[in-house]
């Protein structure tokens, strides 16, 4: 066990300690830091040129694959189970609150993914994020992004509920897990009109009538924090009811609506990249000459094999289509051997892909056990069509669920400094 900087590690508790319901550690870990990464104006608004341009693509995107054969999207790694429920968009907006992940290079931000359908690192940097910044005398990068995001749920519910009477709204999460549950109810506080945050086990089902809460009322709009797509279609109850897909009937069958909408499952796959990259890399007319300049700027060569990368000779990176926090990927080298792998391998079975390696910037951050090195990964959030908060996550090589939450400040120009 490492030793803690009492001094530091005082100071960090004592901050984080104020912010309510925030989980600054994690199974006994450090997980938010006490210190604040300092990046420029520029740097900011570069981070979310590249996220608007970027979600551009993908809501380009969106419409195709909705038009696509049954047939493609499975090759495509979306579970047929889901296919059925995908299709319809309800909303105006591909979805409602996604995040695009980027990491700074020597040619620009690239982008590693998105999480369309269930993303975390909410609370962080839209509240947490500014907190710290304003702590160590830092502006926020995310300044109105929290009011942005109140905006967008509250459209989105206004759009999916048509009556003119209040509809039932419900957060709900796991309960047990502390960051998703707080996350929820963070959510829930941001929304700010009525509503209820349940637990996702105190949900009830009813097929063919809808999802209810504990006390019988029926829910009209639910926003699921991490109930994801690919879990959900195989969810079961202990008398064998298949209550995901019937959840999905629900929701197909307007008797429920879902934040995000299940349309956003859809660009959720990795796999889409490849498709993007195809179309890109042929140069076809589906993208014009702007949009295939983005991607060439901003999208790493991303395939559904790894021959592309053994002919060259260039480094690649083995990603499940629907993984996340790290899981089941793999690096190679050149020669196509393994250099390093996360040990979980929870998607082993998944369909994968493969993108061209890109090495995290490394850092010094200050840790509860002294200085140490990280690797940074931003998270960059699509507030409907727009960039609003982004944040940095602090960890290894390839970016895992032990990665700490590192807040990022605009250090403020002093009076008669050089301009």
């Amino acid at each position: 066990m490492r030793a803690r900087n009492a001094s530091h590690e005082q100071k960090r508790q004592a901050f984080y300690e104020t912010v309510p319901a925030f989980w600054h550690d994690l199974f006994g870990e450090p997980y938010a830091l006490y210190d604040v990464y300092s990046i420029t104006e520029e740097e900011a608004a570069a981070i979310r040129t590249a996220t608007d341009r970027i979600a551009a693509i993908y809501d380009k995107t969106a419409p195709l694959l909705r038009s696509l054969p049954d047939e493609t999207l499975t090759e495509l790694g979306i579970p047929a189970e889901s296919i059925p429920y995908i299709k319809t968009k309800p909303l105006t907006q591909e979805g409602v609150i996604r995040r695009v992940d980027l990491v700074k290079t020597p040619d620009g931000w690239k982008h590693f993914e998105i999480n369309a359908d269930t993303p975390t690192f909410i609370y962080e940097l839209f509240h947490v994020n500014g907190l710290a910044a304003r702590h160590f005398g830092y502006k926020d990068p995310n300044a109105g992004s929290e009011l942005a995001l109140q905006t967008a749920i509250r459209r989105a519910v206004r759009e999916l509920w048509n009556s003119r009477q209040a509809p039932k709204v419900v957060f709900t999460a796991h309960s047990d897990h502390e960051e998703d549950w707080n996350t929820a109810l963070y959510l829930g506080r941001t929304f700010g009109y009525p509503h209820e945050t349940i637990p996702l086990d105190q949900l009830q089902l009813i097929e063919e009538e809808g999802l209810f809460t504990p006390d019988g009322e029926k829910i009209d709009i639910l926003y699921r924090q991490t109930y994801p797509i690919e879990h959900l279609i195989n969810d079961k109850s202990e008398d064998g009811t298949a209550i995901g897909i019937e959840l999905l009937k629900l929701v197909k069958d307007e008797k429920l609506a879902v934040i995000n909408p299940l349309s956003s499952f859809l660009l959720q796959s990795k796999a889409v990249q490849a498709l993007i990259w195809g179309l890109h890399e042929s140069n076809h007319a589906f993208f014009n000459e702007t949009e295939h300049e983005w991607i060439r700027d901003h999208y790493l060569p991303t395939y559904l094999e790894n021959e592309p990368f053994l002919k060259k000779g260039v480094k690649y990176v083995e990603k499940p289509a629907f993984g996340r926090e790290g899981d089941t990927i793999t690096v190679f080298g050149p020669d196509g051997q393994p250099l390093e792998a996360n040990k979980l391998k929870t998607y082993d079975d998944s369909l994968k892909v493969y993108q061209q390696h890109q090495d995290l910037p490394a850092a010094a951050i200050q840790t509860p056990f002294g200085k140490e090195t990280a690797r940074l990964l931003i998270g960059s959030f699509v507030i409907g069509q727009k960039a609003e908060a982004f944040g940095i996550r602090a960890g290894s090589a390839i970016t895992g669920n032990e990665a700490c939450f590192l807040p990022a400040g605009i250090k403020p120009i002093k009076k008669g400094a050089d301009q």
